[in-house]
């Protein structure tokens, strides 16, 4: 009987490394970064400004290729930009002059697709997004959730199997930020799709994320990956959603080992309350 080939993972860092020239030589911003992500994994890179997580977004979606190490697609190296890759940044950035559905339609630029097919493909991620009867409103018409929804439909509607979000909700106020958290998990699951998410929000990475990856700055680098193994929906005020916001918290901020704070009387089972 033959063996099994190893399963790849969808995307693979290995030990990638980015220097930006200065006045007085090179600025090493990004060191010794490696990184399994499994397909359909959600992934959330946390962590202060200035640590490199926008930077390895960058590298990903392939509009930088200078850096060492390597990236890797399915075990190939990355080349360049790949329809297998889309991209959300913070704001919309949406074009004022063009309807809903003229924006999504831009995500498809570089697909060979027919007119019937192009618009078909554009009224199908309208609707995956919650916007069908926007298709002719302008981004001056949307909300600032809906104008971010437009741009998560124009990130996915080439149907990349990686989706790359760049601090996406960070601009919003809190109550439509929830909101469109809640939108990225649902528009996950109905898509199928390998995320990567960049935030300096902790409650948002756990509530998002199978695994956060915890970024220490100058260089950046990993100084923990965290699994987040809450069965979803995730309860935000919940003491096991507290705590891991709690560690996480102090892995950005302290210094030493956490110590975990002792449960609340209100979590613990009935059984214990006994004694």
């Amino acid at each position: 009987m033959n063996a099994q080939a190893p399963i790849l993972p969808t995307v693979r860092f290995d030990k990638v490394g980015k220097r930006f020239p200065v006045q007085d030589g090179e600025l090493l911003a990004i060191s010794e970064f490696s990184l399994d992500v499994k397909e359909g994994e959600s992934i959330a890179i946390l962590g202060s400004s200035g640590c490199g997580k926008s930077t390895l977004l960058r590298l990903l979606i392939g509009l930088d290729e200078h850096f060492d190490g390597q990236i890797l697609i399915d075990g190939q190296p990355l080349r360049g930009i790949g329809s297998e890759r889309g991209i959300v940044f913070q704001e919309h950035r949406l074009f004022p002059w063009l309807s809903v559905e003229q924006n999504i339609d831009l995500g498809l630029v570089n697909e060979q697709l027919s007119a019937e097919e192009r618009k078909r493909r554009v009224a199908d991620f309208i609707q995956l997004v919650g916007l069908d009867g926007f298709q002719h409103a302008y981004p001056h018409q949307l909300s600032g959730g809906m104008a971010q929804r437009v741009a998560i439909a124009r990130g996915l509607v080439a149907s990349p199997r990686i989706l790359l979000l760049d601090e996406p909700f960070g601009a919003l106020d809190a109550l439509t930020r929830q909101q469109m958290q809640e939108e990225l998990l649902a528009i996950r699951k109905r898509a199928g799709i390998t995320s990567l998410l960049v935030t300096h929000d902790v409650e948002e990475a756990i509530f998002v994320a199978d695994r956060v990856v915890v970024m220490a700055p100058r260089p950046g680098r990993i100084k923990r990956v965290v699994e987040i193994d809450l069965p979803h929906p995730r309860d935000r005020a919940g003491f096991a959603f507290h705590r891991l916001r709690q560690e996480l918290l102090f892995e950005l901020t302290g210094d030493g080992d956490y110590q975990a704070p002792p449960p609340r009387i209100a979590d613990l089972p009935l059984t214990a309350l006994a004694y």
